[in-house]
């Protein structure tokens, strides 16, 4: 994978904490070598506390190209952006950052759309179902917001942090005035759509994001975790006949479009 690496290969980092979990560096790298780029994609090992100086200082390595972040620094990756998409923007957090040919940086976010390719593909069509989603952190904020672009007929957020889940909502509500956006709980009866978007499922001892005994036959459920892949929701939904959609698909949904972003395909 890294028989090309070079002096003149470009860098791209990720960052969280932890890191250890992620498995997409291998895959972005992999991608960047097929459509004949010279990158390759680094794990990085951040504590919260440590990111904004960290950010400051990668920024002028002069062949960092970009930045892609996850738990649980996305809102703080946002103010370290020249630039924001309207979605980003919406939001206040990113899940990818990129060196433009000014020397600014753009900020995107792609868990949203990576999310809800994910679902399709796995026969879960949002449109038209009543959602719940569990965490509003970067990741839930991204979801939300995709789900309700989707067209889910309601979405109700639950979180641990009421002021987060609630900051979330009143963002939600203001963006799609003509859907139903309130607090959840973590009783997924009558919903036909579930979204865990927190890292609950990544450690054996972890409690379930929801009551897994009250998940409806026709839901379909969509779960960011990837290691492992198949998390007590999406064990809880398989063994139910609903449509499942794994962190791991996820990811490889939102692949495709991390690589044109990192490498400048796409443009804000």
């Amino acid at each position: 994978m890294l028989g090309h690496l070079d002096g003149a290969t470009r860098l791209c980092l990720i960052l969280g904490d932890p890191i250890a979990q992620v498995k997409s560096p291998a895959g972005l790298t992999r991608r960047m070598a097929a459509r004949g780029h010279n990158g390759v994609v680094v794990p990085g090992h951040v504590a919260a506390g440590d990111f904004d100086a960290f950010v400051a200082a990668a920024k002028r390595l002069r062949n960092l190209d970009g930045i892609v972040v996850t738990v649980p620094h996305k809102f703080a990756a946002a103010r370290h952006c020249d630039r924001l998409s309207g979605r980003a923007r919406l939001l206040g957090a990113v899940n990818v950052l990129r060196r433009e040919a000014d020397g600014r940086w753009a900020g995107e976010m792609l868990d949203g759309a990576g999310f809800v390719a994910a679902l399709r593909q796995a026969g879960g069509e949002p449109a038209g179902r009543r959602a719940l989603l569990v965490g509003a952190g970067g990741a839930g904020s991204a979801i939300g917001a995709e789900l309700l672009a989707s067209g889910v007929a309601a979405l109700a957020v639950h979180d641990a942090d009421p002021a987060r889940r609630d900051a979330l909502i009143a963002r939600l509500r203001a963006a799609w005035p003509d859907v139903p956006v309130s607090a959840g709980g973590d009783d997924p009866a009558g919903f036909t759509l579930l979204a865990n978007a927190t890292p609950l499922g990544m450690r054996a001892a972890d409690p379930p994001p929801l009551r897994l005994d009250r998940i409806g036959p026709d839901a379909a459920v969509g779960d960011v975790v990837t290691a492992p892949e198949a998390t007590p929701l999406i064990a809880a939904a398989r063994a139910r006949g609903c449509p499942a959609a794994t962190g791991v698909a996820m990811f490889e949904a939102q692949a495709a479009l991390l690589t044109d972003y990192l490498i400048g395909a796409a443009r804000l």
